[in-house]
């Protein structure tokens, strides 16, 4: 709220200190606080793979976008946001049997490890190339889980 001469109505001036307290109180709490600390990091952590994956998915430009707003960009984010899920749901869904079929074979899986897995791993990802949409007919919902002796030839 700004008066006719530029400057801070006294109102307005209140209520950019009001902000500031929050502000101050946030950044106290994390110099004061390992835990809030730890936190804020596994956040940011969390964040970051998911832009990073989104990065990768969008390989164009470096995963940016560069021109002004055009018509139907935001079909292309949208599309951007449908894919990153679906790949999320599918790394999810196999981490998931991959754990539980380690489990069912008598290997010791700590919950404390299974809670540090990301389903933002990418590195088992084709982004380039052919697709297919057409869903295969597969029992059980899932693919094979690849055999750990096998080849990669096999």
């Amino acid at each position: 709220m700004l008066s006719r001469d530029a400057r801070p109505t006294p109102l307005g001036d209140a209520i950019a200190h009001y902000g500031r307290i929050a502000k101050t109180l946030h950044i106290l709490r994390l110099a004061d606080e390992p835990g809030y600390r730890r936190q804020i990091k596994s956040q940011a952590n969390l964040q970051e793979g998911r832009h990073s994956l989104a990065r990768k998915i969008f390989h164009g430009r470096s995963g940016q976008l560069y021109q002004r707003y055009r018509d139907g960009m935001e079909d292309q984010i949208g599309a951007l946001g449908l894919v990153l899920n679906a790949l999320v749901l599918f790394n999810t869904r196999y981490m998931d049997a991959a754990v539980n079929r380690l489990r069912a074979d008598g290997f010791d899986v700590r919950d404390e490890d299974v809670a540090r897995l990301s389903p933002f791993v990418r590195h088992h990802i084709n982004l380039l190339g052919r697709y297919s949409f057409q869903l295969p007919d597969l029992p059980g919902g899932l693919r094979p889980l690849r055999d750990p002796d096998a080849t990669d030839e096999e």
